[in-house]
């Protein structure tokens, strides 16, 4: 088969991605073998590409937003049909047997596996996933479509319920890609109002149509204080503006798995008055779940641009220059 391999992390224009002949992998006892059908493109396979998150398997194929059919299992996989629709997400495997895992937080579990990070992904014609960690899919929605709902619509999920959004309040967004937008598709349906604050002309209008009571550059104020904001723009510079931004009281959830730096803190004006600071680590399997439930009720819809997966470099050029709002998704074009 075709895949993509991290040969050599590093900016993206520098062609450290490489197109690779492989070996179809052989999945294990409790594993799926995946035809790969479409792959979401998200801002975490970039950080693996550059280098900014640290090599965990050398030469790896990322991708973590993987719509596929199953195309063989594991002599121990019971419950699951070849030809069966399936998704394949960021949260790989678990020990199950943890402290975190037992008590429901399986995404802490300190021997969690993640998916084009730890193991090869959805940058290719076939992968493999444990069919424990494997989601079921729902019907009606098209592969492209349900793509991005596996990694940016699960982590904007559990984002939004860390930021402890109050019943009608004031949401603030930061950022507005694959994820963001997804976000705040949720929020709305849940009758939140949503200030959004992104560099993105295209971005900002694309939050307009979905619903946004406001749109501005990430450096502006909302034009009232929030309740609760989340940053998903990897810019720890955000940080402070956003507590800024904050009610008495809010939360600010930052659901990036990547931050640049955040600057000191002015306590008086940027956390006093009980403003919080909560971190987003991955999600459990249950957050998947419960959010591809919710966008099917819902109707919350990803805006897509396709990519020939032959093309996914240009994809990631793309997305690190900001040359589309919404998310992109790879389309299997080599069988």
């Amino acid at each position: 088969m075709r895949a993509w391999s991290v040969a050599a992390p590093g900016p993206v224009e520098e062609g450290g991605l490489r197109f690779v002949a492989r070996p179809v992998p052989d999945p294990g006892d409790d594993e799926l073998l995946v035809h790969v059908r479409a792959c979401g493109v998200c801002r975490t396979d970039l950080h693996v590409a550059e280098g900014d998150l640290p090599v965990h398997r050398p030469g790896v194929t990322p991708g973590h937003e993987v719509v596929g059919v199953v195309a063989g299992l594991g002599a121990a996989v019971r419950g699951v049909e070849v030809g069966e629709r399936v998704g394949v997400a960021w949260l790989r495997r678990t020990d199950g047997t943890c402290a975190y895992c037992v008590r429901g937080s399986e995404n802490l579990c300190p021997a969690s596996r993640y998916t084009g990070w730890d193991a090869d992904g959805g940058y290719a014609e076939y992968t493999v996933v444990p069919a424990a960690f494997a989601y079921r899919l729902p019907g009606g929605v098209d592969d492209v479509s349900l793509a991005p709902l596996l990694c940016a619509g699960i982590i904007g999920h559990r984002a939004l319920r860390r930021a402890s959004l109050p019943p009608g309040g004031r949401l603030g967004l930061y950022g507005f890609g694959g994820s963001a937008h997804l976000c705040a598709q949720m929020a709305l349906a849940e009758g939140a109002t949503v200030h959004v604050l992104t560099r993105g002309a295209a971005a900002r209008t694309l939050a307009l149509k979905l619903g946004a009571a406001s749109a501005r550059d990430a450096y502006e104020m909302p034009p009232e204080p929030l309740d609760s904001a989340i940053l998903f723009a990897p810019v720890g510079d955000l940080v402070p503006l956003a507590l800024r931004a904050l009610d008495r009281g809010g939360v600010l959830a930052i659901a990036g798995i990547h931050l640049s730096d955040v600057p000191a803190l002015h306590y008086e004006s940027e956390l006093f008055y009980e403003k919080e600071v909560r971190s987003v680590t991955s999600n459990t399997r249950e957050d998947g779940r419960e959010f591809l439930a919710l966008a099917a009720r819902h109707g919350v819809r990803a805006t897509t641009h396709t990519y020939p997966l032959s093309e996914a470099d240009r994809a990631l050029r793309d997305l690190k220059a900001g040359r589309f709002d919404g998310a992109a998704v790879l389309v299997n074009d080599l069988s």
